[in-house]
């Protein structure tokens, strides 16, 4: 097994700030495990509050040149990274095995997930355009101009340590804001390779900064309090992001919340299994299972409810779990002990008020982070394995006999991100389009995430959208000017 280590040279586990790779200030450092086995992999800076204003500066200092680089240099850099990322997808995917676990085909695909956003927006930079028309009551003319937003701060999670911070800096860089990236403490790695690697492609000292830190809540609070700071946004869990909105309130900065899910997947009678099953499959296991938009809740219709059921615990039953880089892997190792702990609690009080276990429900002996493959069934309503986020590949399968009574259960959540449901009747397609209270919802379908869509959710699952054509507009403000012409 070759290094994946070797694609990061040590002196870019270091800070990223301006045109230099340094340490932070005082020299502390943090490690990096590998959650298959425990291991430290790196040690990387650990910034204070001194490191991020210091990223700010760098941030505001080239903030007037890039904003006033034309749109199809900004596009061409956003052009090269893909094609960089594209190129070196083994060594990237590796490296994203190797600090957050999942196994290197989810990897791969994470990578060219996230190198697709930098194309996307590649080409939206140069699409970016105001308006100028006669005001309705004449006299004179309206002219709107797009501007970039100013300097961004970038809070980003461990379970897509590529995607989740391309999904952010290729719309950004796009819109011509210069950004500071605080990646995950657990996946710090990944951002800094991606760092690397747009440094190489020949993106400007100062565009895109990244500050490692086991101590983010001081170094965010301190990068949202400075009035140079214009533009917050986060992926994370929902506790988190209200308190960032709080804080983010004090400079009324703009902010992008793609917060916690609770998603049902609703199977119908009509649904045609197969494609049913290969949607759950992919909805519940998807990065095992530690996704934002993983279905937390599987509502099956009576009269398939025990074939539907009985096929699905075969399907999870038969995934190999082990260290991410081996071969065969399905299963690979969860991000660390807490998020073991927190499913195995689930599981183990779901099944204390009633609960069956068809497949897994025990975690192994060992070294590393591992839980098997779970399913569960007869979940009584009350249990909080159907209010909490599970970010594990655990699945509860729940029974329902009509769809006003599903619509109910799954709409019943403060959280609003994804549904999903599967049948063939159009007609009751499209009223569960228009009835659940999600973002985004996958029809005979379990993946839905593509930087072409809007993704995003409502209720406490978030505030604005990434990808697409609405993605830019997040990083835009936009100037009115009255042009007396009579």
């Amino acid at each position: 097994m070759s290094d994946p280590m070797n694609v990061l040279a040590p002196e870019h586990r270091r800070l990223r700030i301006g045109d230099a790779w340094r340490d932070a200030a005082g020299g502390a450092t943090f490690a990096v495990e590998d959650p298959a086995t425990g291991t430290t992999i790196a040690e990387v800076a650990d910034a204070g509050v001194v490191d991020g204003l210091a990223a700010l500066d760098a941030a505001s200092k080239a903030m007037a040149e890039w904003a006033a680089t034309p749109p199809r240099k900004r596009s061409e850099l956003l052009t090269a990274t893909y094609r960089a990322l594209t190129e070196r997808s083994e060594e990237v995917a590796r490296l994203i095995t190797l600090e957050m676990g999942k196994p290197l085909a989810e990897a791969r695909g994470e990578v060219a997930y996230g190198a697709e956003f930098f194309r996307w927006f590649a080409e939206e930079a140069v699409r970016v355009e105001g308006r100028y028309n006669t005001a309705p009551a004449g006299g004179y003319r309206i002219l709107t101009v797009p501007k970039p937003v100013g300097p961004c701060v970038f809070v980003t999670p461990w379970n897509f340590p590529l995607a989740m911070g391309a999904r952010k800096i290729a719309p950004a860089l796009a819109a011509g804001c210069t950004t500071i990236t605080k990646p995950a403490a657990q996946t710090p790695l990944t951002m800094l390779l991606l760092a690397r690697i747009m440094e190489e492609v020949g993106v400007p000292p100062g565009v895109v900064n990244v500050v490692t830190t086991k101590r983010a809540g001081e170094v965010v609070s301190a990068l949202l309090a400075d009035r140079r700071t214009r533009k917050l946004s986060f992926t994370g869990s929902t506790e988190v992001g209200r308190v960032l909105l709080r804080q983010a309130a004090d400079n009324v900065l703009r902010t992008s919340m793609e917060l916690g899910g609770n998603a049902a997947l609703i199977v119908c009678a009509d649904a045609d299994l197969d494609v049913a099953l290969d949607g759950a499959m992919v909805a519940k296991m998807r990065n095992i299972g530690e996704s934002c938009i993983a279905a937390n809740r599987i509502y099956v219709e009576e009269p398939v409810l025990e074939e539907f059921t009985t096929r699905f615990a075969k399907r999870m039953g038969a995934l190999s779990v082990g260290h991410g880089l081996d071969d065969g892997v399905d299963v690979g190792a969860l991000i660390d002990e807490a998020s073991v702990t927190k499913i195995d609690e689930l599981v183990t009080d779901a099944v204390d008020r009633g609960a069956r276990v068809l497949v897994g429900g025990e975690r192994p002996d060992g070294p590393g982070h591992f839980y098997p493959p779970t399913v569960l069934v007869d979940v009584p309503e009350d249990a909080p394995i159907l209010e909490e986020e599970i970010f594990g590949p655990v699945a509860p399968i729940i029974s329902f006999t009509s769809d006003d009574e599903v619509m109910a259960k799954a709409n019943d959540t403060e959280h609003g991100l994804v549904g999903y449901v599967f049948t063939r009747d159009l007609q009751r397609a499209l009223r569960f389009t228009e009835g659940l209270e999600t973002g985004m919802v996958g029809i005979n379908r379990g993946l839905i995430s593509d930087p072409s869509a809007p993704f995003g959710g409502v209720k406490q699952s978030g505030i604005g959208k990434e990808g697409s054509h609405e993605g830019i507009l997040e990083y835009l403000d936009v100037t009115y000017a009255a042009i007396d012409l009579p």
